[in-house]
């Protein structure tokens, strides 16, 4: 009975011992598209900050930067294969591995009326056939995505022949435009202006008068498309979070933060566009047929692809719950 007794007195001890180092917390090592002082990463500082205090004890993100410790078309390789942890990406900077990813891009619609589809969920499952956990999104709906041109045009049809700088996404609408798209990350795309290898670029509307103010002399409106951007995580890192604490993760960031989260833009946004025209940047308005016809080329060119890469099946899954 003592031996018994001493046995289970050991069992109790060590199960003692491990219990805090099960509730130890998992630290995420975390990497963004941008550099910490570009307008698009806010939201993801603030994210961090809100759940290293919610979590606190449980999970600690620890932001190491951007594209300074890997560059941005590679963060989700760099999330999938373990060399980070966790990447707050552009959801084109990874079609080559999620294919369906870029349509996250392709709607005009905000992040409640995509949430009430079920979008997320589904994107969830094919990230995980990829060997991606994505935890949600950090949508900026009403950032839409500007055509910037360093020599005036008069209509579309001038822009044959040009040389656009796109990001994935926008790659299919240039080309279908008939100018030359050429992917770069944000970071090159000042010197290209500058040196003149690009005649232009795709962009968002906010803080581009600091940088391109003399040298941009045209915006082609309207934007086309949403920004959102995704939260991929490390599956083997995820897997050391307790299940319970994963649940309340993914519902605060998709549930409580995306929500919030979208709504952030409108005021940066105004001020963006009052910026650019104390700049001087030209303003080229496409109204009532030429608007209508450049945003439904826009989407049609965008999904063609899709289809192409990710299946016909899966566009036309996906499809119906953006638009």
């Amino acid at each position: 009975m003592r031996h018994l007794m001493k046995k289970t007195l050991l069992a109790a001890a060590m199960t003692a011992l491990a219990l805090p180092a099960l509730a130890q917390s998992v630290t995420l090592n975390a990497v963004t598209l941008a550099p910490r002082q570009a307008s698009i990463t806010n939201p993801f500082a603030m994210f961090v900050d809100e759940v290293n205090q919610r979590f606190e004890g449980r999970i600690n993100i620890v932001w190491r930067g951007g594209p300074e410790v890997i560059p941005p078309f590679r963060q989700a390789e760099a999330v999938r294969n373990g060399s980070i942890d966790m990447a707050y990406t552009s959801p084109s900077y990874y079609g080559g591995l999620v294919p369906a990813s870029p349509t996250m891009n392709l709607s005009f619609n905000d992040y409640n009326t995509i949430a009430a589809t079920n979008y997320h969920e589904r994107m969830t499952e094919l990230h995980a056939e990829k060997g991606l956990v994505l935890l949600g999104e950090i949508p900026a709906s009403e950032l839409d995505f500007l055509i910037y041109l360093r020599e005036p045009i008069e209509s579309l049809d001038d822009l044959q022949g040009r040389r656009i700088r796109v990001f994935p996404t926008l790659l299919p609408l240039i080309q279908a435009l008939g100018a030359e798209p050429i992917v770069l990350p944000m970071g090159e795309i000042f010197t290209g202006m500058e040196r003149g290898t690009i005649d232009g670029f795709v962009q968002g509307p906010v803080g581009n008068h600091l940088q391109f103010e003399g040298i941009v002399q045209q915006v082609i409106y309207p934007g086309v498309y949403r920004a959102g951007f995704p939260v991929l995580v490390n599956p083997d890192v995820w897997a050391q979070v307790p299940e319970e604490t994963q649940n309340e993760l993914i519902s605060f960031l998709r549930d409580d933060f995306a929500p919030r989260a979208d709504t952030l833009w409108a005021e940066d946004l105004a001020q963006g566009v009052a910026d650019m025209e104390a700049a001087g940047f030209q303003r080229l308005e496409l109204t009532g047929e030429a608007e209508a016809a450049f945003r439904q080329l826009a989407m049609d060119s965008a999904w063609a692809t899709i289809e192409a890469s990710a299946g016909a099946e899966i566009a036309a899954e996906l499809r119906p719950m953006m638009e």
